[in-house]
């Protein structure tokens, strides 16, 4: 078995990577936890200046890098140079920033002394998803590395490009080698590496069954975890919202990334009295959208990831039809070359229509239409999902106290819902537990420890 690189856009395979054997695993995880005590040794400083030094070649080499993520996973060429630009940032703010996160706390207590001190914990498994091939990995990377630890990154399968290309940022860097490898291994093989002992935690961005999967097996282990699962992000909109800027701002939400984003616009939740109107201007927008080639600049619709997963979305897409909802707009894969799937919307999906509870992780909007506030924010919570959402209104006061009421991780108001390292990111329910970024997610993965004197 093998992982191949393939052009979602037109099917062509690049380049295969056979799977690494136990042998080879354990040789090289051996490596990772033999380098960890040279570098939390290190100081800030001298781990902030390899940090420094990768954004500096990530931006350097931002348009191969780009098209190299625009080639394996099918991501817009301008949206892959963001992704890009991002993962840079991501890597200088916490240079700059984790000293100040991960120094001593003193607190008061009848101690003579007493204070919180942060260390590192070893060797940290991410297991991270394919729809942000970088970003996904230097968010995790960035405050991993510079709590300290080392990493292992098992990419997903369908970009091992990628995987090989962030390793090598990090060689070019300066990094001592061994703190931060790419693993070439298979699903089946995670739980047996979260089992051994050189493995102190794990961490995965996905979907639910992995990271029930994930979880089970650190939990049998006695391991910390951090899950960031899926997302079926309402988009509410108010009877005052500002219909243009909340149509503008659903389309790039609902379709960036061809849909493929746990933090998506999926449920979009239009109070009655706006409804028609918001929907028409919706619909004109989403028909506008242009399926082509990820590197050509007038391409607005990117390829999904993978036939199998545009299969997949089809059908829950039929179903939701059978079931009762209305396809307003396309609805249907288009035929040819690569995974395209049409800019979709369907209307009228009511609580009796099975995907009213399931994430459409594609660029397919749900419409669901609600008699006025209150029963807007009860549709809002009615899911097992809590990664984000989003209320629209020219009320501001109204809209803060909506969205201190959306059980979730990440309210915006009149804004898309976006990951941001100065704030942590991360969910409740089945879309995971713990966080990432800001100082809450370099904590995640350090021993907060008491230290009491007298």
């Amino acid at each position: 078995m093998s992982f191949i690189s393939s052009n979602p856009a037109s099917g062509e395979q690049h380049s295969q990577y056979p799977l690494w054997t136990e042998r080879e695993i354990d040789f090289n995880l051996n490596k990772v936890a033999t380098a960890y005590p040279g570098w939390s040794s290190l100081s800030f400083n001298t781990r902030a200046n390899f940090m420094l030094e990768a954004a500096k070649i990530i931006k350097q080499q931002k348009q191969s890098l780009s098209r190299l993520i625009s080639e394996e996973m099918g991501k817009l060429l301008t949206e892959a140079e963001a992704e890009v630009e991002k993962s840079a940032a991501g890597l200088a703010y916490y240079a700059e920033n984790a000293a100040v996160f991960l120094q001593k706390e003193v607190i008061q207590t009848d101690a003579s002394r007493s204070f919180i001190s942060y260390h590192s914990i070893g060797t940290v498994l991410a297991i991270m998803p394919w729809n942000f091939p970088f970003w996904q990995v230097f968010r995790f990377a960035a405050p991993a590395l510079m709590a300290g630890n080392t990493a292992i990154l098992k990419h997903a399968s369908n970009v091992p490009r990628c995987a090989l290309a962030i390793e090598n940022i990090f060689k070019e860097a300066g990094l001592p080698e061994h703190c931060f490898r790419s693993f070439m291994i298979a699903s089946s093989q995670v739980k047996d590496l979260i089992a051994d002992s050189r493995i102190k935690a794990a961490t995965i961005t996905g979907s639910e069954a992995a990271g029930k999967s994930v979880a089970a097996h650190a939990g049998k282990s006695l391991k910390k975890s951090v899950l960031e699962l899926g997302g079926s992000d309402p988009f509410v909109v108010l009877a005052d919202a500002d219909l243009e800027e909340a149509v503008n701002v659903g389309i790039k939400s609902r379709y960036m990334n061809c849909g493929q984003s746990c933090i998506a616009a999926k449920r979009f939740i239009l109070v009655e009295s706006i409804a028609d109107e918001f929907l028409e201007k919706f619909k004109n927008g989403v028909e506008a959208l242009t399926a082509g080639d990820p590197l050509d600049s007038q391409t607005t619709l990117a390829p999904m990831a993978r036939h199998d997963l545009r299969a997949e979305l089809h059908s829950q897409v039929e179903r939701s039809i059978a079931h009762g909802a209305n396809a307003l707009s396309g609805c249907h894969v288009i035929e040819g070359a690569g995974a395209y799937y049409q800019a979709s919307i369907l209307d009228n999906v009511t609580p009796d229509n099975p995907v009213y509870a399931e994430e459409l992780f594609g660029p397919v909007a749900m419409i669901l239409r609600a008699d006025d506030e209150n029963q807007a924010l009860t549709i809002a919570n009615d899911t097992q999902f809590g990664l984000g959402g989003s209320v629209w209104t020219r009320d501001l006061e109204r809209g803060e106290n909506f969205a201190l009421q959306l059980e979730c991780g990440n309210a915006f108001v009149n804004g898309i819902v976006k990951s941001d390292p100065r704030l942590p990111f991360g969910g409740m329910k089945n879309s995971g537990y713990g966080r990432e970024l800001s100082r809450q997610g370099i904590q995640e993965f350090v021993n907060i420890k008491t230290v009491w004197i007298k």
